[in-house]
């Protein structure tokens, strides 16, 4: 791989960066030792006999070189869909919450309250999620990636298209809501499996030279699936009456996610399983133990760190897209001028996602999301000022800097990053888990969160501005405890257990 370290011969130690553990993990040693005292798949570095192609770029059907190009082309797509599917609802629902939800399913209360109400059932939608994380993490890691990423793209799916379905206040009085709030637990249970999957069969039919770019892909749901709804409502709410809008014109889109499932269905059908999961179901022992046992057994310091990593990203998303819009609003501002930046800098997030996930692969995981961490620290206060100023080319500098390098520079290393902190074994559960619970907990109650401290100050951002500074600086301070794992910085080892199909035993 260009501007990677070629392997060290084995008299010299790997290069390593601080926080990383020694080299020399299971079966990366050039002489006999004694077994980690940790247990199989450990967070020591994990060697292979391919060293030698994954430095050459995954390229001649070595161990680091993933699958023939169009089967990984099928996977990445049939990944992407999934993640399409997953965003779509986040998005359509946001956007329904403000433009509908307050007068069909809260009609009897104040215009404010029933909005509020509206996205306190969008947030109840993350609280099932870490749930789904747990079952569908260990169905992921006992009875196979594709087996999982099926059932949780159908789930997500059906909810998506049930929400359209719904009987209204008129209809059925307070158990509309009901009804509302079950469908999004439901939802959120599928959810709970269906990103840190994705990301997983991406990232383990990837070439190991080029696995941050490949994973990287499947980022690109996200900001495809927030252009696609809004445009819809767009259009639904330009050229429809207030009252067809509200009889039937907000469930066009939910109707519309059928389409994505059926596409998505097909595609993941046609994927092969993880030759990683493979390895480990052929070379697991007859009483493997529990993917959370090894989790919390050897992985604690990645399982807490990465989660803990997560809340930069989680948070930063929904401020800029969603929360700085309301605060323009809350100044009496246009938001149309902040809604156009935030669409340009979405449509710069697409072309930067991939760039970013090939940095990654060149200088690693970890100081590419770091970076873009403190650029989001730095952007808080001058992202409020851009919007305060009311100029449109200000706005649009802020929210491209926000989204295309802050946003963008903390979502692309996590597809590479967070699956490379855990073994094969356990991986499914452990991303999901760092996934689910990171977004559950910045994410899920940050729109509420973040408008109720802006009415406690009064209309000044500067709670606001500390409630985003913190979640920001978690992430920070857990960063510089993780490792690197990118393997081009390892001398073309792995940091944990990624064994091939002709591999030992795997844990």
């Amino acid at each position: 791989m260009s501007g990677s370290p070629p392997p060290p011969p084995a008299s010299s130690p790997a290069p390593r960066c601080p926080g990383s553990p020694a080299p020399g993990g299971p079966g990366s040693a050039r002489v006999p030792r004694s077994p980690d005292p940790r247990g199989p798949g450990s967070g020591a570095p994990a060697g292979s006999e391919g060293d030698a192609s994954a430095a050459a770029g995954g390229r001649g059907g070595g161990p680091g070189s993933g699958l023939p190009p169009r089967a990984l082309r099928r996977v990445v797509f049939a990944s992407v869909v999934g993640t399409v599917a997953e965003y779509y609802d986040f998005f359509i629902y946001g956007t329904a919450s403000a433009l509908a939800f307050s007068k069909i399913f809260f009609p009897d209360v104040n215009p404010a309250l029933g909005t509020l109400a509206s996205f306190s059932t969008y947030a109840v939608g993350f609280f099932s999620r870490p749930l789904g994380g747990l079952v569908w993490g260990l169905v992921g890691d006992r009875l196979g990636r594709k087996r999982a990423l099926v059932f949780t793209l159908l789930l997500t799916g059906l909810g998506t298209f049930a929400v359209g379905c719904l009987p209204t206040y008129h209809q059925i009085g307070v158990w509309a809501a009901v009804a509302l709030v079950f469908v999004r637990l439901v939802q959120g249970f599928g959810v709970g499996g269906e990103q840190g999957g994705a990301i997983l069969l991406t990232a383990e039919a990837a070439p190991r030279a080029a696995r941050g770019l490949w994973a990287s892909l499947v980022q690109l749901g996200s900001p495809a699936a927030y252009l696609v709804p809004t445009a819809l409502f767009a259009v639904l709410h330009g050229h429809l009456s207030e009252d067809a809008f509200l009889a039937w014109g907000w469930r066009v889109p939910f109707w519309l996610s059928a389409f994505v499932v059926l596409v998505g269905l097909f595609v993941r059908g046609r994927v092969q399983e993880s030759e990683t999961f493979r390895a480990v179901e052929e070379n697991r022992p007859q009483s493997p133990p529990s993917p959370m046992r090894t989790l919390f057994a050897h992985h604690r310091r990645e399982l807490v760190g990465g989660l803990l990593a997560k809340f930069v990203e989680a948070a930063v998303f929904p401020f800029y897209t969603v929360f700085l819009v309301s605060y323009a609003d809350s100044l009496h501002h246009d938001t149309g001028p902040v809604l156009d930046a935030v669409i340009v800098a979405v449509i710069c997030e697409l072309v930067a996602l991939p760039l970013l996930g090939r940095l990654t692969d060149r200088v690693g995981r970890r100081p590419v999301f770091l970076a873009a961490a403190v650029l989001n620290l730095v952007l808080v206060v001058p992202a409020f000022e851009a919007v305060r100023s009311g100029n449109t080319a200000v706005v649009v500098a802020a929210l491209v800097a926000g989204l295309a390098l802050g946003h963008a520079g903390t979502y692309a290393p996590q597809a590479s990053y967070f699956p490379e902190l855990f073994p094969s074994g356990a991986r499914y559960s452990g991303v999901s888990l760092v996934w689910q619970f990171g977004s559950m907990i910045a994410s899920g109650p940050f729109t509420v969160v973040a408008a109720a401290l802006l009415i406690a100050g009064g209309g000044s951002y500067t709670w606001d501005a500390l409630y985003v500074g913190s979640l920001i600086a978690v992430s920070i301070v857990a960063l510089c405890t993780l490792p690197e794992t990118a393997p081009g910085r390892l001398g073309g080892r792995e940091y944990a257990q990624w064994p091939r199909r002709d591999a030992g035993p795997a844990a």
